[in-house]
């Protein structure tokens, strides 16, 4: 039988950030509420971190295009002022 966690970390960098930050929420529900067997327990950390992972590489990436689009900004701005 095999669960809804055990996936392969390939299909969870496929996934866009809010369906890996909804998954993830859905893991730590899971784990929250206990009932499950060490082994699925182990199975939704595993997931539960490589879904961590993507939402933070999806995050990591907002942040370095927000970071160029204020550089680019400023630098506009600097060169207006230079004029």
């Amino acid at each position: 039988m095999t669960s809804e966690v055990e996936q392969p970390a390939v299909v969870a960098e496929a996934l866009g950030y809010e369906q890996a930050r909804d998954e993830l929420i859905e893991v730590v529900r899971r784990l929250e509420a206990g009932g499950t067997t060490l082994e699925e327990s182990l199975a939704l950390w595993e997931r539960g971190e490589e879904l961590a992972k993507v939402c933070r590489r999806w995050l990591d990436g907002a942040r370095a295009r927000l970071d160029a689009a204020l550089a680019e900004e400023a630098g506009a701005d600097d060169e207006d002022a230079d004029r």
